[in-house]
């Protein structure tokens, strides 16, 4: 036996054995950092254990927004919403959908009312319009925006189950800073009726940047005029100013439609009517207090008003109850 040989055989079988225990140490630890980078996002691997996990069918994704914003940490004014969107599955066109009657409420300040306001029914808390949301998603409602609500009225698009609209009026600061991430955090969308320069930053209202991420989110972008005037008062061209000029300059700021208008403080009469529809405006809406449905006069579509302090069953029975009433036909 040549113990030679043997004995640098033997030598070089250990390093082949050596080099393929490191290559394997290293293989290991590259897969663990990968792994810790994904755990430690909670982002990729939860989305793909999810659907993997699950049995049932995955529910159609609206072309809304995830906002990625922690619940637990309030957005400041001058923080941007990071949104992600999603991409667009269209519901079915259905006779249901070409005849949906759609509640559409309506808001203003998601924030506590000082002590010296005016109108304190107009500020709803977050934590009131949280509960308020989340008991609207339990009972089966889906947020869709007025642009939805006549496309499925034309036969062009469908709904999903019970549809409801939420609108936002003013442009106040915390629609962007509160109301955008609680809806996001349901894949919830609604409408921004803007005041062109009636609420400006310095005063509690919308910047552009605020608003363009709104519009980035999937909210549409929809008008009460240039500075909440009452429009009832004003002469032909003070009404073409506020109504057809307005819509012209919100388009070319931020290049989306502005297909509708919202009466400020619910005040019109035919000839608000008249200007509004010149302007190319699809519709409007109002304060009165039901339903909107395509028997309706577009012009003239009702809205449910939340004030504050609202419970979440209060919503839900002041929505139900209102599905009785009987707005101006067209």
């Amino acid at each position: 036996m040549n113990t030679v040989y043997d004995s640098d055989h033997r030598m070089r079988v250990a390093r082949r054995e050596a080099r393929r225990r490191r290559q394997r140490l290293r293989r290991r630890a590259v897969v663990l950092a990968a792994v810790g980078v994904a755990v430690a996002t909670g982002v990729t691997v939860g989305l793909h254990s999810t659907h993997t996990a699950s049995t049932a069918p995955p529910k159609p994704l609206r072309a809304s927004a995830v906002v990625t914003v922690p619940a637990t940490r309030p957005i400041r004014a001058h923080t941007p919403v990071r949104v992600k969107r999603l991409a667009a599955a269209p519901y079915p066109v259905t006779a249901a959908s070409r005849s949906a009657a759609v509640p559409i409420l309506m808001y203003h300040v998601i924030a506590p009312a000082p002590a010296a306001a005016p109108y304190p029914g107009l500020y709803v808390t977050p934590h009131d319009f949280a509960a308020q949301v989340a008991a609207l998603v339990h009972a089966g409602f889906h947020a869709v925006t007025l642009d939805e609500v006549r496309a499925a009225w034309r036969g062009t698009a469908g709904l999903p189950s019970r549809p409801i609209v939420l609108t936002f009026d003013n442009g106040y600061r915390s629609q962007y800073t509160e109301a955008l991430p609680i809806l996001g955090r349901v894949g919830w969308v609604a409408d921004e009726n803007l005041q062109l320069t009636g609420l400006p930053p310095r005063e509690g209202g919308l910047t552009v940047r605020q608003i363009r991420a709104l519009v980035k989110a999937g909210w549409e972008l929809d008008t009460q005029g240039y500075d909440h005037a009452d429009l009832t008062v004003l002469d032909a061209a003070q009404l073409r100013f506020q109504v057809a000029v307005t819509r012209a300059r919100l388009r070319r700021l931020y290049g989306v439609a502005v297909s509708w208008f919202c009466y400020p403080s619910g005040r019109y009469d035919q000839a608000v009517v008249d200007a509004v529809r010149a302007a190319g405006f699809v519709g409007a809406t109002t304060v009165v207090s039901g339903w909107a449905r395509p028997s309706v006069d577009p012009y003239t579509l009702p809205r449910l008003r939340v004030l504050g302090g609202t419970r979440p069953g209060q919503l839900l029975a002041q929505i139900a109850d209102a599905r009785e009433q009987q707005p101006p036909v067209a």
